[in-house]
């Protein structure tokens, strides 16, 4: 899973899909954080030929709010990353289902991420980029949801998430799933998680394909993709 990255800059954007965006209010640059953001903050999606900035977790179309809100237990929902169910082609909750349904699949534009690396007993944060330098573009999803008191429309996204068990570096990121008695699980039985990149050549279908099409994308990461290492050079460790 992922909780924070740097989203890529609007001029990233441009030279990459040659949006050219005009809409009254402030600049784009102006409406999210390339420095770094989390769940709930603004960040950029792209969908059909369209740029868009909206709010990274995911609004359920019954939710209350346009925070995330489960309308039955009134409780906040994590919506920033909705994990792919392979078994049964879409998302495993439920929150999800309407946006994949419709087709509402979108590329997240990205810089870099952040994961928590706990190899040493305690988190040290991992990032990762693409060897290349190229921005990543993550496969994710997005909604809109209607202020029921102004009537605006509040576009959301979250990043899909699969399990990342078999890959050699990404199984090594996030605190270790637990037994009961506190120690940590064999690895087969661990569920370590991460974000689909998707490559140039897959943006079209992942956008504009059916259901099987989209979900045939998929898949883990190439090993030799990403460079990675400590967010904080100060913090520098090998991988055990």
């Amino acid at each position: 899973m992922c909780n924070r990255y740097r989203p890529a800059s609007v001029t990233r954007i441009r030279d990459v899909f040659g949006f050219t965006y005009l809409e009254d209010g402030p600049p784009l640059e102006e409406r999210y954080r390339t420095t770094g953001i989390g769940p709930l903050q603004p960040g950029p999606f792209i969908r059909r030929g369209e740029l868009v900035i909206g709010q990274w977790g995911l609004t359920p179309d019954k939710s209350p709010t346009l925070k995330p809100i489960n309308r039955q237990t009134k409780r906040p929902m994590s919506t920033n990353n909705a994990r792919w169910n392979p078994a049964r082609g879409q998302p495993e909750a439920r929150s999800f289902w309407g946006p994949w349904n419709r087709g509402q699949r979108c590329l997240v534009p990205v810089e870099d991420f952040d994961e928590p690396y706990w190899g040493t007993g305690k988190n040290i944060w991992w990032r990762f980029r693409r060897a290349d330098g190229a921005p990543l573009m993550l496969a994710g999803l997005w909604n809109e949801w209607t202020d029921p008191e102004t009537g605006e429309i509040q576009p959301s996204f979250t990043m899909l998430t699969i399990n990342c068990n078999s890959h050699p570096v990404l199984r090594k990121m996030h605190r270790p799933d637990c037994g009961p008695d506190g120690a940590p699980l064999p690895d087969d039985q661990q569920d370590k998680r991460t974000v689909v990149p998707l490559e140039p050549e897959e943006w079209r279908t992942w956008l504009q394909g059916g259901p099987a099409e989209a979900a045939a994308l998929i898949d883990l990461p190439a090993n030799d993709l990403y460079a990675h290492g400590s967010a904080d050079p100060a913090k520098a460790v090998p991988l055990l």
